[in-house]
């Protein structure tokens, strides 16, 4: 049975679960979600696909789940990829992902958001300026980590990767420049390499150009 992943290719963490199943070589298809047309705050999607109102939402057979975190986990247990090779590592990998969802991602998909879908008039400069203070350090937390390393946790990519990587694909502005930290932009350039590797917007439906 195809496993169905309600996405937007706008959306750093439904990149981070549809990234996860197309390099897991599990059988997949994106099912797009008009985020910007209001479809997650209808009530048949909170009835019908995720209670929570948000993607990524994924649905394979009678199992369903939200939260890339919990998709990657569960792309792990159903492919044997992307997880580690002991407890130990284990535990890294899912240290990190929390570390992301709370200290990256969510700090890089706000300020996104602020600096290129709000209309410009309405986009808030100060908490734009602080949202971008936090990024500064996560980006150097991170950066600091990779150095001598290829992966961000042991010798191959994890979910560590496919979690933090989420936003730093995307080509609109919000405070990050890959040629500033070099230690990211090799491990960033080590998943582009990844056999099977897709640019969000080649990966998951809907962009910036088609709302243009």
């Amino acid at each position: 049975m195809t496993i169905k992943l309600y996405c937007m290719g706008e959306s750093g963490n439904a990149y981070k679960a549809a990234l996860a199943l197309e390099l897991s070589g599990l059988d997949w298809e994106p099912v797009y979600v008009d985020f910007f047309g209001g479809e997650t705050r209808t009530e048949a999607f909170r009835n019908d696909i995720n209670e929570m109102g948000e993607v990524p939402t994924m649905i394979d057979g009678a199992f369903r789940t939200s939260q890339s975190g919990a998709i990657q986990a569960y792309v792990t247990e159903k492919s044997g990829k992307f997880g580690g090779r002991d407890r130990d590592e284990n535990y890294e990998i899912f240290r990190w992902v929390l570390w992301d969802n709370h200290k990256l991602s969510s700090q890089a998909g706000m300020t996104r958001f602020l600096m290129n879908f709000l209309p410009e008039e309405k986009r808030p400069a100060e908490v734009i300026a602080f949202q971008q203070g936090r990024l500064k350090s996560a980006y150097d937390t991170l950066n600091r980590h990779l150095e001598g390393r290829d992966w961000i946790v042991g010798d191959s990519l994890t979910n560590a990767d496919l979690s933090c990587c989420g936003y730093l694909f995307y080509p609109e502005p919000f405070g990050f420049d890959r040629t500033d930290w070099p230690h990211i932009d090799r491990w960033l350039s080590n998943i582009e390499t990844t056999p099977g590797w897709k640019h969000p917007y080649d990966l998951m439906p809907g962009s910036p150009a088609d709302r243009a």
